[in-house]
């Protein structure tokens, strides 16, 4: 019977015996699938990354003008989540695809699918935090808005803490051991340990994915029948009306999250809860359940960036604040090439230079003169080059004593 897949931690007490093999197991056989499942999951990591980098781009661009709300603290922990999922994660499950055994350190071994596991319960606690927050918001916008530093950052600790803690036996049980002559990332319970787990499997779904989306959608249901209440004045229609959008963009954000994270658990149950010498579950089902749960790190962001105005107009601020920032350091550089340019001992200055930049000066400081008698005697522009004519070559007049006559005698000649 084929091993089931790290990533799910499986160990079924019946089988105690058999290797359960914890990342860097291919499950898929064929040469194909070990090329288009690794790809991808890279097509998806640089999707992914490219769209959390944005999205919390903006939302520290916002946070430097205004102070975040607990709503966008949360979304900000989201986007974090995605992005550590993404860079550390994904490749390590490609590079596990690509390979039959992925050689790996104790410190990988242990960490890799406990990681995993913690990112995506960070997820999912923030999701139901953040739909409370949403819900307090609709009640209450000006409330939501005046929320202390200390108390946005106790709730992410505490948020991390418990994802930290969820996934914890997946830690203690995955070590490094030899099997068929090489080493191998096996998960090894012991038998003391088998009502432990047992335990485990049942409420760790539960407390992952049941409870923080029955109490997600209970709280959006109150959020989107707060917004509907009408109210008498214009600020609160502007208030129900940001309510109401803000509220739609977050559910859609959940629903998303909770139906592409289904196949997940559908494989997590089967594999734990399988009968003695039961089917395991197709290879390209997991393959196929763990795409989606990855996919859905490139969908969050392109949801925010979709459905909200407010980030769609961050998005254009934090790409206007680049784009000056390009210009003015262009600028800069070329006024430090000008002045080096003008300053440069190996390039000795002409000795006309000089008069006629005292000619140049003399012509704008009567050009930006603004009293009136500027104004009622202009200086024409040949009589203007005419003098300085005369000023840049005065050695030749000034030595003729008679210079009518010099003129006379010209045609003569």
């Amino acid at each position: 019977m084929e091993q089931p897949p790290a990533n799910f931690s499986t160990m079924n007490s019946s089988l105690h015996k058999q290797p359960v093999y914890a990342g860097g197991f291919k499950p898929l056989e064929a040469s194909d699938w070990t090329l288009v499942i690794p790809s991808l999951l890279l097509v998806i990591c640089l999707i992914g990354v490219a769209g959390n980098v944005c999205v919390i781009a903006i939302l520290l661009h916002n946070a430097r003008k205004a102070k975040p709300s607990m709503i966008h603290s949360l979304i900000l922990n989201l986007s974090i989540s995605d992005l550590l999922l993404l860079m550390f994660s994904v490749p390590f499950r490609a590079a596990a695809y690509f390979r039959s055994t992925l050689m790996t350190g104790w410190f990988l071994c242990r960490t890799a699918d406990w990681f995993t596991h913690v990112c995506m319960s960070s997820k999912s606690i923030s999701i139901a935090v953040v739909a409370k927050a949403c819900f307090m918001y609709a009640c209450n916008p000006a409330k939501q808005t005046n929320i202390k530093q200390n108390a946005v950052c106790g709730v992410l600790l505490a948020i991390w803490l418990v994802s930290a803690l969820l996934p914890l036996p997946e830690w203690i049980f995955t070590i490094t051991k030899p099997i068929a002559g090489d080493m191998a990332c096996v998960m090894d319970i012991p038998v003391h340990a088998h009502q432990m787990m047992e335990i485990f499997v049942i409420l760790y779904p539960i407390c992952v994915y049941c409870a923080p989306f029955t109490i997600a959608f209970f709280y959006f249901w109150r959020a989107y029948g707060q917004c509907q209440r009408r109210g008498t004045k214009s600020q609160n229609l502007r208030n129900q009306i940001r309510s109401r959008r803000l509220t739609i963009m977050l559910l859609s954000v959940t629903v998303t999250f909770s139906i592409l994270w289904i196949p997940e658990w559908v494989a997590w149950l089967w594999v734990w809860h399988q009968p003695h010498h039961g089917p395991s579950p197709p290879p390209a089902f997991l393959a196929v359940a763990q795409i989606l749960m990855f996919s859905l790190s490139s969908i969050n962001p392109l949801l925010f960036l979709v459905m909200s105005e407010e980030f769609n107009e961050g998005f254009k601020g934090v790409w206007k604040h680049l784009a000056s920032k390009k210009s003015v350091s262009m600028q800069e550089a070329q006024e430090e090439g000008v002045v080096h340019s003008d300053v440069d001992p190996d390039v000795a200055p002409s000795p006309e230079q000089p008069v006629k930049s005292s000619c140049m000066e003399q012509s704008c400081s009567q050009q930006n003169f603004g009293s009136q008698e500027s104004k009622d005697n202009p200086v024409l522009p040949d009589v203007e080059q005419f003098w300085c004519e005369r000023e840049s070559h005065p050695s030749d007049q000034d030595n003729d004593p008679i210079p009518w006559e010099r003129q006379e005698k010209e045609p003569g000649e």
